[in-house]
């Protein structure tokens, strides 16, 4: 049997990066080649580790991970509009 996963080096190791299927920022920990199967037969998948804020790792598929500071400008925009008037303040585009 072969081993069950495998480290992978990653230019974004160590930096803060961006889950694009969740939204989530964090800093990549970890690239690992892994054999997600539970039956006999193997499958393997480059998984991401990232740490978040909180502190807690979570997995995504290697592909949906991009530096933090690549993200497109809409979704910074909008990022940054909500932490500047808060979550139960009106947004500038609800007030007439």
């Amino acid at each position: 049997m072969a081993e069950q996963y495998e480290y992978l080096p990653h230019r974004l190791l160590r930096r803060r990066v961006v889950d694009i299927a969740s939204g989530v920022a964090g800093e990549l920990m970890a690239v690992v080649n892994e054999n997600v199967s539970d039956t006999g037969a193997e499958h393997w998948m480059e998984l991401a580790y990232i740490r978040a804020a909180s502190g807690r790792e979570f997995t995504t598929v290697v592909d949906n991970v991009q530096p933090a500071d690549d993200r497109p400008r809409a979704a910074r925009r909008r990022r940054d509009v909500r932490s500047a008037y808060g979550s139960d303040a009106p947004r500038p585009s609800d007030v007439s």
